[in-house]
């Protein structure tokens, strides 16, 4: 009987920090691994590891502070990655880029294989979602990351044939889920923590995950929320994570200023920030229902984590 084929796999990611397609990458890696490969994650990192412990190889790429201009930032993440391959003495079979300045850097790698110690012959990108950008270089990133890899994924059906319809590059559709033994109904002991904690003490109680940023709509559902309150005085919004690439400093500035002509009561606004891997679950089971009112998603994870923890979800009428 023919062995399977093990491989060495390198998944590429832009940050630790607990976004969607960073989990992703921790939850592929572990995946792969447990098939009997040997995976290494290499991540960009301000000196932060990622939010939990990992059971593959991770090596984390130093970032230096980000400068104002965000083509500048931009550059600087994706020459990170090639200064650090340029002098990586290990070799993988597979290299996966899961987002845009990963998959520039792999395409500059690839494409100047005398920079190599090792060169890297093809590589592989996860797509997301396609964003929308005015600015010009972050458009042709955003247009090189989809057009150069030598194949392509996606993890829903829309994104699938958004892909094809704007570039016409096939993107083989892969598929998400969650943990449904730490996603459920089953208590850890962490609630009354974090309800003592959080005071979290409204009724109802609503949760959303993502932070404050243009995407996630956070601005309209602060609007619904001032008109729940007239209705139920006692309800609460909990408004977990926040780790972003970008500088949503104006939005975020728009939604507070918005929080104070509306008179939103401190203790009715909860925003305890990026929550721990091990709480998150926990955090689900204390809310009465989920809401994620987001313009764009490339899968949306928090939304089958809350449909795990048994949570009512209202959520926007948009694929996928």
């Amino acid at each position: 009987m023919t062995q399977p084929l093990k491989l060495r796999i390198a998944l590429l990611t832009y940050a630790t920090k607990p976004r969607g397609s960073v989990m992703q990458t921790l939850y592929l890696a572990e995946a792969l691994q447990s098939l009997g490969h040997t995976v290494c994650i290499f991540a960009l990192s301000k000196g932060e590891s990622f939010c939990r412990s990992v059971t593959c190889e991770t090596r984390l790429i130093p970032s230096q502070p980000a400068p104002p201009d965000v083509e500048a930032l931009v550059k600087q993440r994706v020459q990170e990655f090639v200064n650090y391959f340029e002098q990586c003495d290990e070799s993988y079979d597979h290299y996966h880029a899961q987002d845009c300045i990963s998959a520039n850097a792999l395409a500059i790698l690839r494409d100047a294989p005398q920079r190599m110690r090792h060169p890297i012959p093809h590589f592989i990108r996860t797509i997301h979602h396609i964003d929308d950008y005015n600015h010009p270089y972050l458009q042709q990133c955003q247009d090189r990351s989809i057009r150069l890899p030598d194949l392509c994924l996606c993890v829903s059906q829309y994104w699938q044939e958004q892909i094809w319809q704007q570039y016409q590059v096939h993107a083989e559709r892969v598929i998400n889920g969650v943990d449904t033994l730490r996603f459920s109904l089953s208590t850890s002991g962490l609630e009354s923590q974090l309800q003592q904690r959080l005071h979290l003490n409204g009724s109802p109680l609503y949760l959303t995950v993502g932070g404050i940023e243009p995407r996630k709509n956070s601005i309209a559902l602060l609007k619904a929320f001032s008109q729940v309150l007239k209705t139920y005085p006692n309800a609460q919004l909990v408004l977990a994570g926040g780790d972003t690439f970008f500088d949503y400093s104006p939005y975020r500035e728009q939604f507070f200023s918005m929080v104070q002509q509306t008179r939103i009561p401190e203790k009715s606004l909860v925003l305890p920030g990026t929550i721990s891997d091990a709480e998150l679950p926990a955090l689900y089971r204390c809310a009465d229902a989920f809401i994620f009112p987001s313009v764009k998603e490339g899968w949306g994870l928090v939304v089958l984590e809350a449909i795990a923890t048994h949570l009512p979800v209202v959520t926007s009428n948009i694929p996928p």
